[in-house]
């Protein structure tokens, strides 16, 4: 049996220093599965601003992970969703007094913590990539599956470039305030004639703002971000402002998941409009099910190969492309109605905010995604 384990270790390569690599490693490793990832040295020296919503049910696989994220996460038990017409009446509430809706984290915390448990792990190593080795590491042997979560190198130009794009012709402006103290575990979405602008705690002294403005008419506007944050801000006392973060919004989805042994992943396998805080829990949903087909292979004593590939895209690809279709029409929505000044989720939400059912099917959506 021994013997056998032996023979059938397996080699997998990641392309990316990001999050999704770095939690994909860990349980990898957990498996006894060898893992060797490639990185541009550059590639994360930004991101101080931003942060990252995990849903309960992602909460609990870093759990299993023993990553117990509530210690270094903020619990938000209550969202409010205004429009611009109205900024002070919110046109639908989610709340839960008995458990969390989602738990905010700076992305940095969190890429931190994981890459401190993966230093000097056995059967973990990081390589720098050097100019044009892309090639030659896909065209090693040794690996069993090369997984790409890196949106940036030629694999994508070479095997992917067949996808579906939409340019939203808008950027995302993040920043942190700190403020006076105020009990904090609310969030607020303001859907404003500019674009969405996202309250999100992060402690009773901090929170991140993400403002996904359009880019022309936030050119037309002689106002820059800290304004936009003052004109909008109906509940903190701030007291200064971090460094601004930007970067450009669009939804991207692969429409071939792998390539012979490669498969695409994270931010190279889809990306959607930041407004639902779901960019991140998409991509752990897909390393669940990913694993759970790994975990099948090894029980069966098969090897994880392309056959793998060929079922997560199967098992997942629709619905993916469901759950960020659902986003990208709640973006398109909300700004169809901001032209309308409001006047169909004023006619809307008044009712649908007082349905149950309607209220606890999106919380179970945004906290599991479609269930399959």
């Amino acid at each position: 049996f021994l013997l056998l384990k032996l023979i059938f270790i397996m080699n997998i390569c990641l392309l990316g220093n990001n999050l999704s690599n770095l939690v994909l490693a860990k349980n990898l490793l957990d498996r006894e599965i060898k893992v060797d990832l490639y990185y541009k040295p550059t590639i994360e020296k930004s991101k101080i601003t931003r942060t990252i919503g995990i849903s309960e049910n992602n909460i609990i696989f870093f759990k299993k992970n023993k990553f117990n994220l509530e210690n270094i996460s903020w619990k938000i038990n209550n969202i409010k969703v205004f429009n611009e017409i109205d900024n002070k009446v919110e046109i639908l509430n989610f709340k839960s007094s008995d458990k969390a809706i989602f738990y905010l984290i700076k992305y940095k915390k969190l890429f931190n913590e994981i890459s401190k448990f993966l230093k000097n792990k056995k059967n973990f190593k990081k390589y720098a990539i050097k100019k044009n080795s892309i090639k030659k590491i896909i065209s090693n042997s040794k690996y069993d599956l090369i997984i790409n979560s890196d949106n940036k190198n030629n694999i994508i130009t070479n095997h992917f470039s067949n996808t579906i794009n939409k340019d939203y012709n808008s950027t995302a402006y993040t920043c942190l305030i700190e403020h006076k103290f105020c009990k904090n575990n609310t969030a607020t979405q303001i859907f404003t004639n500019i674009g969405p602008m996202a309250f999100l705690p992060i402690s009773n002294y901090k929170t991140s703002i993400v403002f996904s403005a359009f880019d022309q008419l936030y050119s037309k506007k002689d106002i820059d971000f800290k304004e936009y944050i003052k004109k909008y801000n109906n509940h903190y006392i701030i007291n200064s402002f971090s460094e601004i973060e930007k970067f450009k919004l669009k939804f991207s989805f692969a429409r071939n998941y792998y390539y012979n042994n490669i498969l695409l992943f994270g931010d190279a396998l889809h990306q959607i409009h930041p407004l639902a805080g779901q960019g991140f829990n998409m991509t752990l949903r897909d390393i669940k099910i990913l694993l759970s087909l790994i975990d099948e292979s090894q029980s069966l004593g098969l090897p994880i190969d392309k056959n793998i590939l060929i079922k997560f895209e199967n098992k997942i690809k629709h619905y993916n492309f469901i759950f960020g279709s659902g986003i990208d029409f709640i973006h398109e929505f909300f700004k169809f109605d901001n032209k309308l000044n409001n006047l169909v989720t004023k006619n809307i939400f008044n009712v649908l905010s007082k349905n149950k059912l309607f209220k606890n099917y999106l919380s179970n959506l945004a906290d599991k995604g479609i269930n399959f």
